[in-house]
Order: structure tokens, then sequence, then C-alpha cells
């Protein structure tokens, strides 16, 4: 079975003193396949690598994506339209973009696994494909 990065897991992964590092490594050591690394998630990281850890940091992860490390994936145009849904059936929650687009491109994919520290949000979805996500760790 495959799974869904969202960027707070894989953040908590790339950099050591972030307080979930110790339990995200630990889940990522526990991995049985490459998960999908959805484009829009690198854009977020990178955004956040580049201002907490430096342009050092923010060039080894763009050297990592070169990797086998991650499957790197983009959404489709009718992932970008269920994505718009998503934020309006979840208004109240202030559901924002990448969050979203994850959601659609799992569905689309049948993925049910999804490597998050967004508890609250990816708890609160009731996606098409199956009755909830199970999130890791």
């Amino acid at each position: 079975m495959s799974y869904l990065l969202d960027t707070g897991f894989l953040y908590g992964l790339l950099n050591a003193r972030e307080q979930s590092h110790k339990v995200v490594r630990q889940a990522a050591e526990r991995l049985d396949a490459i998960p999908f690394l959805p484009t829009p998630v690198t854009v977020e990281l990178a955004y956040l690598i580049r201002r907490d850890l430096g342009a050092e940091a923010l060039a080894r992860f763009m050297s990592d994506l070169a990797q086998p490390r991650y499957a790197l994936i983009a959404p489709t145009d009718a992932d970008y339209s269920r994505a718009a849904a998503i934020v309006l059936q979840y208004a109240d929650a202030q559901i924002d973009f990448v969050d979203a687009v994850l959601v659609a491109m799992a569905e689309r994919l049948d993925i049910r696994r999804i490597l998050t520290l967004d508890q609250r949000h990816f708890r609160l979805f009731r996606p098409r494909h199956c009755e909830a996500f199970e999130l890791i760790p």
C-alpha cells in the first residue's frame, strides 16, 4: 500500500531540531514503500527549510529530490478542481491549499495512508474512497 507525504511530516524528518523529529524518523524507518511526494508539498517545505534552516539545507533538500527517496507526483487538473470543492466543503475548518490537494490526490490514487503531523485536519476529512485516512505517525 502507498503513502502520501504531507509537509509537516517531511519537515520534522529533515529538521533534527524539530520536536517531532524522533517520532517522525522512527515512522519513516518503518515504511514499506517509497512515499509519494506531491509537488505542492515541495514548495511549502522549501519555504520552511529556507526560512528556518538556511540556504545549505534548502540546497540539500533540492538535491535529495533527484534521489529515489521520494516519488514526486504532480496534481492533475481534476485534482485541483476536487481540491477547490474540498476547501469549500470544509470552509469552517480553514483547510489550506496543500491539504486539500493531498486529499484530492489520495482519492484519485486510492491512497489511504498519509504521513502527516496534522492530525486535526486529516481526521476531519471524509474522503470519497475510504471511511477515513490512516495517519502516520
